[in-house]
């Protein structure tokens, strides 16, 4: 006598809305998924998070910048995969369905960017997924040509903003998140010239700079960045009090306890409440988040896992995180910005923004992924630190005709307050926000 198959379930939290896709659609998405083809699916264009079933075949993938979340439940018909981008999301409806005894927020898996995720809803046990890669640009192919490396980084910067704006309204405002460093910089920078050059109004645009007590370096270099480019009229001071930072809030909305993120998140977080009041339907934010990873911009002494070594030599480790294949890969997390695009992705969701940044684009990384990082800085700290600032000025100068101010490198959390607030305020007591993490989740469990 044959056995009946278990029922295969997905439940699709993504809403529809929130795919920005520019050359296609949703259901091609999805088609392109289960076709296996992975230069399809790196050829989907814009900011996305699918998720397509065949049978009890079941394909996710995301893009760099933004979360994708599943949890597997089981009812007595079969297994049950649920997907949303946020891990609260899978509790709520899990609770809804009377199941909510099998939550806790680490069975929440994350799907790592850059891979295609295959799992077999068969019944009990369900086999582990699957990952396969379909991003994996060639390494270290540029030669030690700092001007040609630039101006490669920021063609390929220019084209992707260039592309973005072309489904934008042509009339929507542009808001650029603004500290005067490298990366907001550039943006800035491109962003300007390109509206001139597609004949739209650069009145558009405006570099929203937080300050908080009316202190922070970041608003001294954002001064003095816009008027050593002669655009001074695109600043715009959003003003903070200090008992608006809410690191502990800010492990609420990205749903995490890494003290970088989360200190990153309550600056962001205030930054974009400050703008929302001011501007009530404003949508659209463009932002420098990724640039850092790609140019391997992060003090390697504060990390004791850390050596130079392994920082240049490993793909993509700022922006994937040591690799799906890797013991130290997070399922509840994944790595790198891969886990840390949640601190943008979820603060404009918060208060209804649609953000971007084209450093977290396929084309920007490869690009980045082709610099001779070993080659170039030769086992020095300070000469990879000193690169980014070299390659994205000369990268300007050579496509966009302008000098660039380079600054020393300063995280946004510091830049916003005052030097002597930074302490009370970003106490780096990741204990304290992963209780405070549990806490939220613990009527749940």
């Amino acid at each position: 006598m044959s056995q009946s198959l278990p029922v295969s379930r997905v439940i699709n939290l993504i809403p529809e809305a929130s795919q920005r896709l520019w050359t296609t659609d949703e259901s091609e998405g999805r088609r392109r998924l289960l076709a296996s083809d992975m230069g399809e699916v790196l050829d989907i264009d814009g900011s996305f998070a699918l998720v397509a079933q065949d049978g009890e075949r079941v394909v996710l993938a995301r893009s760099l910048d933004r979360p994708l979340r599943y949890f597997l439940a089981k009812s007595v018909d079969g297994p049950v995969l649920i997907v949303a981008e946020r891990i609260d999301e899978i509790a709520a409806e899990l609770a809804r369905r009377g199941w909510e005894v099998q939550f806790h927020p680490s069975y929440s898996r994350m799907v790592p960017a850059h891979h295609v995720t295959t799992l077999r809803l068969v019944g009990c046990p369900d086999p582990n997924p699957v990952h396969k890669r379909f991003f994996d640009p060639p390494r270290e192919t540029l030669p030690k040509d700092l001007d040609l490396i630039g101006r490669y980084y920021i063609e390929a910067v220019y084209s992707e903003l260039r592309r973005w704006l072309s489904v934008q309204s042509p009339t929507a405002p542009i808001g650029v998140p603004f500290s005067g460093g490298i990366d907001s910089g550039a943006i800035l920078l491109c962003l300007y010239k390109l509206l001139l050059n597609e004949g739209h109004s650069p009145a558009r645009l405006k570099a929203f700079t937080l300050s908080v007590d009316g202190e922070g370096e970041d608003v001294r270099q954002a001064r003095d960045f816009l008027s050593r480019t002669s655009l001074e009229m695109l600043g715009e001071i959003i003003e903070a009090s200090s008992s608006a930072i809410d690191p502990l809030r800010a492990v609420g909305v990205i749903e995490d306890y890494k003290p970088l993120d989360v200190e990153c998140a309550a600056v962001n977080l205030a930054l974009l409440a400050g703008i929302r009041e001011r501007y009530p339907d404003w949508r659209l934010l463009v932002d420098g988040d990724g640039g850092d990873e790609n140019l391997k911009d992060y003090p390697i002494e504060e990390n004791s896992e850390l050596t130079i070594r392994s920082v240049v030599n490993n793909r993509m480790l700022y922006q994937e995180g040591w690799g799906v294949d890797s013991i130290k890969h997070s399922l509840t997390y994944s790595g790198g910005y891969s886990r840390g695009c949640v601190r943008s992705y979820a603060c404009g969701h918060e208060y209804g923004f649609e953000g971007f940044s084209p450093y977290t684009r396929p084309s920007i990384i490869a690009v980045a992924e082709s610099i001779r990082f070993a080659e170039l800085t030769d086992g020095s700290h300070e000469r990879l630190y000193a690169l980014k600032g070299e390659i994205v000025s000369r990268g300007v100068r050579s496509v966009l005709g302008v000098e660039m101010p380079v600054f020393p490198k300063r995280r946004f959390q510091h830049g916003s307050v005052s030097a002597s607030q930074v302490a009370r305020l970003f106490p780096q007591n990741e204990a304290r926000y992963r209780r405070h993490f549990e806490k939220l989740h613990a009527a749940r469990v």
